[in-house]
């Protein structure tokens, strides 16, 4: 199960305490007290797995080391090491203290979170003239909490909707040998599945119905993974009673979701075209470009109409 959303808290560690400590030469009676060491701190990095979030599904609470404290004969106390946590590109922090919010958008992609605790000075560090025997110290400083939400939103160049039993999925593992479960029922995909042609990542977005932007469905969890993709294809199942209703539902749905989605680049396939007889997809083709201007028959057994979608394809790698 690919887990898209998850909340947790991380924490830094805190800087070691400054020692206290004196020479136990005769000669140099002076302090020797060392540094603490500095907390680890806690960095977020992009990775290309998907899956990645799943890490935090039963450790939801993360926590770098304290640094250690300074000790006598000026050494000081070691710095804790960082924690780097890894989280798919395209994933979105926001962060509930601040109200900040930042995103990863490239694999190796890595950003700091919660700043380590510098560590405190020993005693060596407050010798004076007039003070030749201190026995001030600073404690160290604390390390930082945050509760993060991370969500993922997919980052691809084609994004493939409809509603369910579109015929969606049969595409994406034709185009790119992908493995996105394919069935004649509804809601067979219950997640995002992406597939590479050539250059180009295509995503298979989970079946939308109407009300999928308030909630309804899967509601506005699959949403989301369309925001960054920069061309939609969209599938009208041809064997629909109604394509002309069909069409502005997923339309609809999009613009109440965000205008942006509204705005991409849009191609309109009548999918799962061998299933009816021509003269009816003809028809149907024709009631579709009342609303749309270009409407492609589509069929995964139809090499002429595959074809056709991958010049498409290949037109979009070109303008890349």
């Amino acid at each position: 199960m690919l887990i898209d959303e998850i909340t947790i808290t991380i924490t830094s560690g805190k800087g070691g305490c400054g020692g206290v400590a004196f020479s136990n030469i005769m000669m140099s009676l002076g302090p020797t007290g060392g540094n603490g060491g500095c907390g680890g701190s806690v960095h977020m990095e992009g990775v290309s797995d998907l899956s990645a979030l799943s890490q935090f599904r039963y450790k939801k609470d993360i926590e770098a080391k304290d640094g250690a404290n300074g000790k006598g004969q000026f050494s000081d106390g070691q710095d804790s090491p960082d924690i780097v946590l890894s989280i798919p590109e395209g994933t979105v922090i926001r962060v509930a203290e601040t109200g900040e919010t930042k995103e990863v958008l490239k694999i190796g992609e890595r950003i700091l979170l919660a700043k380590g605790g510098r560590g405190g000075k020993g005693n060596y560090k407050f010798r004076s003239p007039k003070n030749t025997s201190p026995r001030e110290f600073q404690p160290g400083l604390p390390g930082e909490h945050f509760t993060l939400t991370l969500e993922l939103k997919l980052i691809a160049d084609v994004g493939l909707i409809g509603l369910p039993n579109a015929g969606k999925s049969s595409l994406l593992n034709e185009l790119t040998k992908a493995k996105s479960k394919a069935a004649n029922y509804a809601f067979t995909t219950l997640e995002p599945h992406l597939g590479v042609y050539y250059d180009l990542i295509l995503a298979d977005i989970p079946g939308l119905i109407e009300g999928s932007s308030g909630g309804k469905g899967l509601g506005t969890k699959f949403l989301r993974h369309i925001e960054r993709t920069k061309t939609i294809f969209h599938l009208v199942y041809a064997e629909s009673a109604d394509p002309l209703k069909d069409y502005p539902i997923i339309r609809n749905e999009l613009i109440s979701y965000s205008k942006n989605l509204a705005d991409k680049k849009e191609y309109v396939f009548l999918s799962k075209s061998d299933m009816s007889p021509p003269a009816e997809i003809k028809q149907k083709g024709a009631v579709l470009k009342k609303i749309v201007k270009h409407v492609l028959p589509l069929s995964i057994h139809d090499e002429e109409s595959l074809e056709k979608v991958k010049k498409i394809l290949n037109k979009i790698n070109t303008g890349k």
